[in-house]
């Protein structure tokens, strides 16, 4: 059985243009997820899956360079780039990633899929009910799970978020939620906008190129809760919920 974890990684972005290649410690931010990604043992084969836009000829070129396997594929049918990912890859279970979140815990992706596999689900995540801080998001599904949701979601906002026909059909598709001991998730880890790419290379300027999880950074922000004041106060995913706004049902979607 083959786990892959995707992570998805495109050039645009409205609030921060280019922010997946961004310096983060004299490596792009890209580079800092797919590191920290590969420090987790469940993990077979870590990749990314970007657009086929000519934005994103950079992406696939910094993967070429670096060693990271690298799928492209359509730009807005961010399912069906997944899907097709999936299948290039052989995985059979996929872990999906996004290129934003370089404060990744590599033993939070290995106790979500730890999870899922103890359990009889068809999709875990720790996103369900969020209690880890907006950024050590990771979701956990078989490949079937998936590709019934590329056959099936026919809402824009479905296949350009990948997992949300699968979270909102249970029952259709088992689902399992892990949760942390304590509700972190007024903590804001990612990378959307100038302030959260600060606050994150604050924080690598702090531990430099070591290895740090989610427990060195809550001790450090105790002892210097300004940190955490750089970037407080937006809103957990914005884009989903944009997307929700402007849903359409895609009337001539064909499954390939």
């Amino acid at each position: 059985m083959k786990t892959v974890a995707i992570i998805q990684a495109r050039m645009a972005s409205a609030r921060l243009p280019g922010k997946v290649l961004v310096d983060i410690a004299g490596k792009p931010m890209l580079y800092q997820v797919a590191s920290r990604a590969r420090q987790a043992r469940t993990l077979d084969l870590v990749t990314v899956a970007t657009s086929d836009g000519q934005a994103d000829d950079a992406v696939a070129h910094f993967c070429a360079e670096v060693g990271i396997p690298c799928f492209r594929g359509s730009e807005n049918d961010v399912l069906d780039r997944y899907y097709q990912a999936v299948k290039r890859f052989n995985a059979d279970v996929v872990v999906r990633l996004t290129a934003d979140c370089p404060l990744l815990d590599p033993l939070v992706i290995d106790k979500v899929v730890q999870a899922f596999h103890k359990g009889d689900f068809d999709y875990v995540s720790n996103v369900l009910e969020c209690t880890y801080p907006d950024g050590l998001d990771t979701e956990v599904f078989w490949r079937t799970t998936l590709e019934r949701a590329w056959h099936e979601a026919r809402l824009t906002s479905e296949r350009e978020h990948v997992t949300p026909y699968i979270y909102k059909h249970p029952e259709m598709f088992r689902l399992g939620n892990v949760r942390n001991g304590h509700d972190l998730s007024a903590l804001r880890w990612t990378v959307d906008e100038p302030r959260d790419l600060a606050f994150v290379r604050a924080v690598y300027s702090h531990f430099g190129t070591s290895s740090f999880g989610m427990q060195e950074v809550l001790d450090l922000l105790r002892e210097r809760p300004e940190l955490s004041c750089m970037n407080a106060g937006i809103e957990r995913n914005e884009g989903y919920q944009k997307s929700l706004q402007e849903d359409q049902v895609i009337k001539d979607w064909e499954a390939k």
